[in-house]
């Protein structure tokens, strides 16, 4: 009867593997965890909500831009965005506009609000 012996190179070579899934697992939750959301209410001038008014955010980096209609109270929201970049964001409604704000990579709160102001005069 034959018996085969693992070559240690071989368990160590598992062993790492099995280390370095792990790790990549807990950087990639950690990762998440580290995610900002930004989130506030689109309104006009008497502080009235604005529903179905457009948020626009915009990626400074690779200058994608994602939006956003807000809801029936004027509320929006922007989840798992990098905390490394920094973002631009502003809100349309009826060919009115709010002031542009920046979202500065070195605001370093995982949850901001930012409430956008549009003239609908």
């Amino acid at each position: 009867m034959r018996t085969t012996r693992i070559a240690p190179s071989v368990v160590l070579l598992l062993a790492i593997v099995a280390v370095s899934s792990a790790t990549v697992r807990a950087q990639s939750e950690r990762d998440r965890s580290q995610l900002r959301t930004v989130h506030g209410s689109v309104m006009d001038h008497s502080d009235n909500p604005i529903p179905n008014g457009v948020v626009y955010l915009l990626n400074k980096k690779t200058r994608t831009v994602r939006t956003y209609i807000a809801d029936p109270q004027g509320h929006y929201q922007f989840s798992g965005l990098d905390p490394n970049v920094d973002f631009e964001i502003h809100a349309e409604y009826k060919h009115h506009k709010s002031s542009r704000r920046t979202i500065s990579s070195f605001d370093d709160r995982r949850d901001i609000e930012i409430n956008l102001t549009v003239a609908t005069d």
